[in-house]
């Protein structure tokens, strides 16, 4: 199978042009592989094109993508899938495939088309499950155990064997086998020795659900609750009208910083930088003729310069290059943003320098417009269920591709409407996010017409910090947007919802947690609570979390273990904390962040870790207090 822009075959058997011709020609009924896994280009800095196959990749939309409910198909692309859609068609109706591949496919929401093309196309498969996902964390992290390609990969693995068979008769057959929990390499590697044959393996037989769920199949009682969204269909009931991811910038390193004057330093510099390069691609094209816009942005490709200590280049800004668009520093792009759970940072918010803004500009039009967003964890992310409140521009990874519930969206109206106070005194309109008809079917259903749009605001936080809602719907919650049940204590819910809010919304200036300081020294300047990294104490050889190093002179201990129950994002709040406060200098570009220059309170960092120990215990506490679901 040749194409116009490489070859399929020539990926999977690349010594040599002959051997490609050769296996052409043969009747190949066995294929066995490790094809590479790679998604193609990861930054717009390296100029690494990705490759297109054009037939194979029409094949795919036409089976794989067709087939899938998801509203991304882009890893449908990746290589090791292109090599299973290949391997499908080279041996067409009988033959056996046989790869080791990324076992990502096995659950992912975006592969369900995959997955039913597998079991529609392949009259027996087998998938072994080798596990060793290190994009997860915690104690995720280590049920999943050693990599088996050590560190080559953080990626699953699975061996999948693949049969086509015309001659047997009645249903296809799906057989699963999981490799365990927390095995070492080794272990998995002695495992697979010992089994010999994938004869000796003690298969479970699967039925995939209409969903075309493998393992970790959902709650059907989950679907007949209020979703929280639906862009895809708006006539469907939505406790929300609006929802958002938060922005992805493609360039966290330039439009994130502790320090205001930093950030403002960085992108003045970058975007002096970009200028620079629009004015030498003038001069450049001078008396070039490009047939098409593609034939001028090659042109960009091979032009900018891509030194990591000048600019973070994206696709949209190479547009605007060859568009030759120049733009200016926006001193109102700059703002405070929630970057990552409980750590703020100062973003530069402007669509042209942030590669997604998603709905973002809508829920928070400028600093001087209030708002809340609810974050949750977004479809198909690697860390478990969790929802985190703020009152701050949310990044696409302050919960793993989060996606963001606003209380309030704002509107631009007509500039003849001036019919509004509201709209004379800030230029927006604004208009309540939950509908009317969820306000009437909530007090409908309670019987109690004093509910208001921000009591069940305030419900759906509290709802979605259940812990039996978080077990029981564990599968769905990974694979759907949350949906939303009566449960029979509407009120219980939203008082512990908002008592939630209050601790997650003011983390910064409730009474810190008294944890005890031990001081190296008996008097400390203000630059002695500056820190460089925090790290665990260490008792009888073991880590201990009742004790963090704060610095070279300051120890905390004392920090009760239930601190450590509070997860947000897949960790522990306190150990985001650890993790994001600490001094970092990027390699590529050059550029420091260092989180002392966030207040001009010397103390701030060490209050914030004892006040973070309260949020975390006050939170454990309202939670452990949920009354049961019990919907209706």
């Amino acid at each position: 199978m040749f194409e116009s822009q490489g070859t399929l075959n020539e990926v999977m058997f690349p010594e040599n042009n002959q051997r490609v011709v050769r296996q052409r020609n043969n009747d190949i009924r066995v294929i066995i592989g490790n094809p590479p896994y790679s998604a193609g280009q990861t930054s717009q800095n390296d100029g690494n094109q990705n490759l297109e196959y054009t037939e194979l990749d029409k094949t795919i939309r036409n089976t794989y993508a067709k087939n899938s409910s998801a509203s991304s198909v882009r890893n449908l692309y990746d290589s090791y899938i292109r090599a299973i859609r290949w391997a499908s068609d080279r041996i067409k109706n009988k033959g056996i495939v046989c790869f080791v591949t990324n076992g990502s496919f096995i659950d992912s929401n975006n592969m369900d088309g995959l997955r039913k093309c597998l079991t529609d196309e392949f009259t027996s498969v087998y998938c072994f499950n080798l596990r060793g996902n290190q994009r997860t964390s915690g104690e995720t992290s280590r049920q999943e155990g050693g990599k088996i390609f050590g560190s080559g990969s953080r990626a699953a693995i699975a061996i999948t064997l693949l049969i086509k068979n015309p001659e047997k008769t009645g249903e296809h057959q799906l057989f699963y086998h999981d490799i365990g929990d927390y095995l070492s390499r080794e272990e998995k590697l002695d495992k697979i020795k010992n089994f010999g044959s994938f004869t000796s393996i003690n298969w479970d037989s699967l039925l995939p659900n209409d969903s075309q769920d493998w393992i970790n199949q959902r709650d059907p009682e989950f679907d007949e609750f209020i979703s929280l969204g639906d862009k895809k269909d708006k006539s469907n009931k939505t406790i929300f009208d609006e929802y958002s991811l938060g922005i992805a910038t493609a360039r966290d390193i330039w439009t994130y910083n502790f320090s205001r004057h930093s950030l403002i330093e960085n992108m003045t510099e970058m975007i002096h930088f970009y200028n620079s390069q629009v004015e030498d691609f003038k001069i450049y094209s001078q008396g070039k003729t490009f047939s098409n816009v593609e034939a001028r942005q090659k042109q960009v490709e091979v032009f900018i310069n891509t030194d990591p200590k000048s600019i973070s280049w994206s696709r949209g800004l190479k547009n605007d290059l060859g568009r030759l668009v120049n733009y200016e520093f926006n001193n109102d792009s700059v703002v405070k943003g929630m970057y990552r759970p409980y750590c703020k940072q100062w973003s530069y918010f402007n669509k042209h320098f942030n590669d997604m803004v998603y709905q973002i500009p809508k829920i928070f039009p400028n600093e001087n417009l209030r708002n809340l967003v609810i974050s949750v964890t977004g479809i198909g992310a690697s860390k478990g269920f969790s929802a985190l409140i703020t009152d701050a521009i949310p990044n696409l990874h302050l919960h793993d591709t989060g996606q963001c519930f606003p209380l309030y969206t704002y509107e631009k109206p007509e500039p003849t409407d001036q019919t509004s106070l509201f709209l004379t005194e800030t230029g927006y309109t604004k208009k309540e996010n939950i509908p009317d008809t969820i306000l009437s079917d909530f007090q409908t259903t309670y019987q109690d017409q004093t509910i208001t749009k921000e009591d069940i605001f305030y419900y759906v936080y509290g709802i979605l910090h259940s812990p039996e809602y978080k077990q029981r719907f564990a599968a769905d919650l990974k694979k759907m947007l949350p949906r939303i049940p009566y449960a029979a204590d509407f009120h219980s819910f939203s008082t512990a919802g908002r008592n939630l809010a209050q601790w997650h919304l003011n983390y910064e200036n409730i009474e810190p947690y008294p944890l005890e300081e031990f001081k190296s020294e008996l008097y400390l300047e203000d630059k002695d609570y500056r820190v460089s990294k925090m790290k665990f104490g260490v008792k009888n050889k073991a880590i201990d979390k009742t004790t963090i190093i704060y610095n070279s002179k300051i120890t905390l201990s004392g920090i009760p273990l239930q601190a450590y129950e509070y997860i947000v994002n897949g960790k522990p709040a306190l150990e985001w904390i650890m993790e994001r406060y600490q001094l970092t200098r990027d390699k590529d570009s050059g550029i420091t962040n260092n989180p002392n220059d966030w207040s001009d309170d010397p103390h701030y960092i060490i209050d914030l870790v004892k006040r973070i120990v309260r949020v975390s215990i006050e939170s454990v506490k309202i939670v452990n207090s949920l009354p049961p679901l019990n919907e209706r």
